[in-house]
Parts: structure tokens; C-alpha cells; sequence
């Protein structure tokens, strides 16, 4: 298991920080992992999955 951080999920997704963060109080996004005091990170495979679902739903 990979963690990734704020700047490489902007990168893979082409969301800002503030759609992120929007999306995850909307429980659309995957919720990010405390790792220390005010540093958080995101799963990989979570961040990953999230982007295949938009896909699969634009093939349909």
C-alpha cells in the first residue's frame, strides 16, 4: 500500500485542492489518512479507483 500526497492526487485526478476537499465532505472522494499533525495523505489505490469509476461511467 501506497500513500500518496495532496499534490500527486491534484496531479492524477486534474482536481484543485479546494474540489478535493469539497468532493470529500460530500463523501464523493476518497477521505484522506491523518499521517501526522496537519499531514495527510491519500491511498493510492483508493485515489485509483476513484478515477477508473469516472471512467467506467463515461463508457457507460
Amino acid at each position: 500500500m501506497r500513500i500518496i500526497r495532496l499534490s500527486e492526487v491534484m496531479n492524477r485526478t486534474g482536481l484543485g485542492r479546494s474540489t478535493i476537499y469539497k468532493l470529500m465532505s460530500e463523501e464523493l472522494f476518497p477521505r484522506s489518512v491523518e499521517l501526522m499533525p496537519r499531514t495527510v495523505g491519500w491511498v493510492e489505490t483508493e485515489v485509483e479507483e476513484w478515477i477508473l469509476e469516472r471512467i467506467a461511467r463515461r463508457d457507460g
